[in-house]
């Protein structure tokens, strides 16, 4: 099972490495959140299928997102540079867009343990004035702001449905994919909302 073409070749992508600490969420906090949304081993089987589908449109996939933020302004802001101008920054979208690119077959392909558990928090953590522009040594708006971490579920669901539309599937297995893809979304997010979350209370 192939989950990256060559991860050195993702600058910032850390997962498993060192450089990713162990997540303050248990493995057994984790269960109780995968059953809260319903997600089963059928969910990951189906995901290994969406994979499958989804593994030579992920440009197209991206495009489409990219056109999204690109054409909301609001949205853009957090790929702005702070010199007084506030121009994206056509380099940190690039190197986002990678990552992005890997997130989607880590969705897909990845067990859900220890490991993927970190880097859960990771991500979060980059979304969060914690440690957002640090992968990337930019200098952007200090962090990407809570109401956009929960908005952002529904077009990165909604989006993907017509391309594991795209092979043929029939339309029962179409619709299992992506209630696999829309439980893993919320359950990911979820857990990147760990940082905003005042301690005790997440």
């Amino acid at each position: 099972m192939v989950h990256s073409k060559e991860q050195q070749n993702i600058p910032g992508y850390t997962f498993k490495t060192p450089d990713v600490a162990t997540a303050p969420i248990s493995m057994q906090d984790l269960q109780l959140l995968k059953q809260t949304v319903l997600f089963t081993e059928e969910d990951e089987k189906y995901l290994r299928q969406a994979s499958e589908v989804l593994a030579d449109q992920i440009n197209d996939i991206l495009d489409v997102w990219y056109n999204f933020v690109g054409s909301h302004e609001h949205l853009l802001y957090y790929f702005t540079s702070l010199n007084g101008q506030r121009h994206p920054n056509s380099e940190y979208l690039a190197a986002v867009r990678k990552r992005f690119e890997q997130w989607i077959l880590d969705t897909c392909n990845r067990s859900y343990d220890q490991d993927w558990l970190n880097y859960q928090f990771e991500i979060g953590l980059r979304h969060h004035r914690t440690k957002k522009n640090q992968t990337d040594r930019v200098q952007s708006v200090p962090i990407i702001n809570f109401r956009y971490l929960i908005a952002f579920i529904y077009p990165i669901t909604a989006t993907i449905k017509p391309f594991l539309a795209k092979k043929g599937h029939s339309l029962d297995d179409v619709e299992k994919m992506y209630q696999a893809w829309f439980k893993s979304v919320v359950l990911q997010v979820t857990l990147w909302c760990y940082p905003y979350v005042k301690d005790g209370d997440f």
